[in-house]
């Protein structure tokens, strides 16, 4: 199994528009955040981890080559934005794209993109399955395990996702103690780490470090990383070692 991640930004991206910050104005290629992403690559099957605004740039870099399905963890800007551009697959691979994503999500989508579900669709648009998903039922897409986990992302619960040794959990701020132990156990465990000073909504650089200490995982990578954080390299020299900022681009074998 590989996972590469695709974004590691927050919302705005990195560097924000109009910032003059050093992080922002920052040479190292990795200071450049793509909303955050991902793709998960197992037996040959493709499954995409949300589709925000930048997703059509993220499939260009990974060759855009057929896809298995997208799981969307919820339903923010920075994470379903990019539905329009799931036609290009359409066209090319003359099928249906499957999107996972609990109830409230996938209503919320069909309100945010009506003519997508049209009853009478002009012609080209996106050509979309909804499958609906929770946080108590294990599923699979095209034979791959998929175990949802429900965390909260400040008031709004919202979803992470395990694949066998992998977990990847983005937007947290708490997990309650029964979704918790989804994630024991787990050898990679992909995690937010929003920005070191206090967040209503997300995990801060400290807390995700307590979280880590607690489930003891072989190896981490922090990703939905502000500009707030500070520079990659400065961050990364003050991680244990086996924590790491993910990166755009990143690919980690499992």
């Amino acid at each position: 199994m590989e996972i590469t991640f695709l974004g590691t930004g927050t919302s705005m991206g990195v560097p924000v528009i109009a910032c003059q910050c050093s992080v922002c104005q920052s040479s190292d290629p990795r200071d450049k955040r793509l909303r955050t992403a991902a793709l998960i690559e197992t037996n040959g099957k493709r499954i995409v981890i949300d589709i925000g605004p930048d997703f059509r740039q993220q499939m260009l870099k990974e060759g855009g080559r057929e896809i298995s399905g997208i799981l969307l963890t919820h339903e923010h800007n920075d994470h379903v934005m990019g539905l329009d551009e799931v036609r290009a697959f359409n066209f090319f691979y003359k099928k249906d794209m499957h999107v996972y994503g609990q109830p409230r999500v996938l209503k919320n989508l069909k309100e945010r993109f009506p003519y997508v579900f049209a009853e009478n669709p002009y012609p080209g648009i996106p050509i979309v399955e909804c499958i609906p998903i929770d946080k108590k039922t294990m599923f699979e897409i095209d034979g791959v395990s998929v175990i949802p986990i429900g965390v909260m992302h400040g008031r709004l619960p919202i979803l992470g996702f395990r694949f066998n040794d992998l977990t990847y959990i983005t937007d947290a701020k708490t997990i309650e103690a029964d979704e918790f132990k989804k994630v024991k156990g787990t050898k990679i465990l992909v995690l937010n780490a929003l920005q070191k000073e206090a967040h209503h909504s997300h995990l801060t650089l400290e807390e995700a470090l307590e979280m880590i200490e607690i489930l003891k995982p072989e190896r981490t990578y922090l990703l939905h990383i502000s500009h707030r954080m500070g520079k990659h390299q400065e961050i990364q020299n003050i991680l244990p070692p086996n924590v790491f900022l993910a990166y755009d681009g990143l690919k980690v074998n499992v």
